[in-house]
């Protein structure tokens, strides 16, 4: 802030109807810094805002730990969830994957388990009567997910279009029922069923 053309006194500040004002003298904390004419020196608010949002920061850190907190998470995604999903997919790449990797380094029993699940899921939707070039074509398509995650720079992933956990019915794990799509995609979509067009 120039301070060249403040007025120099509270009572001056006041007669000018001037916001801030400047002595050229400490304030009781020692900072040299103007003043508010309705207020302090504003490095004393500057402080005080700053203890205020450490204060509240660790107030919140504390909050979201509780069964309150994460209650209350769930209930603004449930009401919010396309919001929510929006904001995350415009967030740059770099930062999407600096915070996977973080909550994954915080969570890594959770992972496990949840890549034994999916583990699990895959190997009951897929049918015993599966042939190996069936087998084959699911790995070929994991395959070209890597190959166009790589040559694009967007992750792609391989969904089930019918979902193997879906809200009304369940897909298998077959060659038929998968396609390759960007992860973006495959988030809006989560576990709904997409309705195609149909050919009849």
């Amino acid at each position: 802030m120039d301070t060249s053309n403040l007025p120099k006194s509270r009572s001056e500040a006041k007669a000018l109807g001037a916001k801030y004002y400047f002595t050229g003298e400490p304030c009781v904390h020692g900072h040299i810094a103007p003043r508010k004419t309705k207020g302090s020196c504003v490095e004393c608010l500057k402080v005080e805002w700053d203890k205020g949002n450490q204060t509240r920061a660790e107030y919140f850190r504390e909050y979201n730990k509780s069964e309150a907190g994460r209650q209350a998470k769930k209930e603004y995604y449930a009401r919010n969830r396309e919001k929510v999903i929006e904001r995350a997919q415009s967030r740059p790449d770099i930062l999407k994957r600096a915070y996977r990797q973080n909550h994954k380094d915080r969570n890594p029993e959770v992972y496990k388990t949840l890549v034994s699940l999916r583990r699990r899921r895959f190997r009951l939707a897929t049918p015993k009567w599966l042939t190996a070039e069936q087998k084959l074509e699911i790995r070929l398509l994991y395959r070209l997910a890597i190959e166009l995650s790589r040559r694009t720079g967007v992750r792609h992933v391989v969904d089930h279009i019918v979902p193997l956990h879906g809200e009304t019915v369940c897909g298998l794990h077959v060659p038929w029922n998968l396609q390759v799509i960007t992860q973006d995609e495959n988030l809006r979509k989560f576990n709904k069923l997409i309705d195609t067009p149909s050919t009849t």
